[in-house]
C-alpha cells in the first residue's frame, strides 16, 4: 500500500480573493471530494469523473503540466481509467441544466488529483493468513458510499511498503450470517513506527451479497495501537430480490 503523508480532508473548501466567470462560479473557489472516473471517448481522450455525492464533473483545463489523468507520471500504464477512484480538488468553471433546470454536468478545471486503493474483500486462509498481517490500524473514518465502504486510516511506518485488506471467513454465505464479520487488516512487513501516515482506502461490498436479498448487515471490526476496538455495523443495499 502506497504511503501518503497527510493530505486536505474530504470536505475541504478553500475560498480565496478572485474574479468571477459569467456564470457567478468563483475562479478561486476550491472544491475537494471523492469520485470514480469514466473515460467516455478515447480520440479525443474524455473523462468524466462520478462524484460520490451524485455531480458529474466534466474536465476541460487542468493544472498540471501534463494531462490530469496523469496523475503524477508520463507512464501510460498509470494513466487513470474508468473505475479508478481518486480524491479530486477542482474548481468549477461553467455548468448546464437540463429542461427541468436541474445541473446535469459541471465544466471544471482539476487542482489536483490522488488516486485512492480500491479493492474486493478477500478470504482469509491459511495460505493467505501470514501475507494478510494482523498489525494494528487506526480507523480515523469510516463511512458507505452505494457499494463501497471507505475508510479514513492512520498507521505508523518508516521505510517498507503496508498492506491493507478487508477480510471475511470463507464459504458461501446466507441470510443466517448477518451480520457478515469483516476485519480490516494491516501488514506492517515489520516496519518501524517512526512516521505517522494516512491514507483513504475503498473496498467494494458486492462480494457479500446474498442472492434473493436486497441488502445484507455487515459488521467491520479493527484493533489499533492501544488494542482498541473499532467498530462500524451497517446496512448494504443493493438492489431488488432475485
Amino acid at each position: 500500500m502506497k504511503k501518503y503523508a497527510l493530505f486536505i480532508l474530504l470536505g475541504l473548501m478553500v475560498f480565496t480573493t478572485s474574479c468571477l466567470d459569467d456564470d457567478g462560479y468563483s475562479l478561486g473557489r476550491m472544491w475537494v471530494g471523492f469520485g470514480m472516473v469514466e473515460q467516455v471517448n478515447s480520440d479525443p481522450m474524455e473523462y468524466q469523473i462520478n462524484m460520490d455525492n451524485g455531480d458529474k464533473l466534466i474536465p476541460v483545463a487542468s493544472g498540471y503540466r501534463l494531462p490530469w489523468y496523469y496523475y503524477g507520471t508520463n507512464d501510460p500504464e498509470s494513466r487513470l481509467k474508468t473505475g479508478d477512484r481518486i480524491l479530486i480538488n477542482y474548481t468549477i468553471l461553467d455548468d448546464d441544466a437540463g429542461d427541468d433546470g436541474q445541473i446535469e454536468n459541471y465544466y471544471i478545471k482539476v487542482n489536483s488529483v490522488k488516486k485512492i486503493l480500491l479493492k474486493g474483500i478477500l478470504d482469509i486462509t491459511e495460505e493467505n493468513q501470514d501475507s494478510i498481517g494482523n498489525d494494528p490500524v487506526i480507523v480515523k473514518e469510516c463511512w458507505m458510499t452505494d457499494s463501497l465502504l471507505n475508510f479514513e486510516i492512520k498507521y505508523w511506518g518508516r521505510y517498507e511498503v503496508h498492506y491493507i485488506n478487508l477480510v471475511k471467513e470463507p464459504g458461501e454465505l446466507t441470510a443466517d450470517d448477518q451480520p457478515i464479520e469483516l476485519e480490516l487488516r494491516h501488514n506492517d512487513n515489520g516496519d518501524m513506527e517512526d512516521i505517522p501516515y494516512a491514507a483513504y482506502v475503498s473496498f467494494n461490498l458486492e462480494e457479500i451479497q446474498i442472492a434473493g436479498l436486497d441488502s445484507v448487515k455487515f459488521r467491520v471490526t479493527s484493533t489499533d495501537y492501544d488494542d482498541d476496538l473499532f467498530e462500524y455495523e451497517g446496512t448494504y443495499h443493493y438492489g431488488d430480490s432475485e
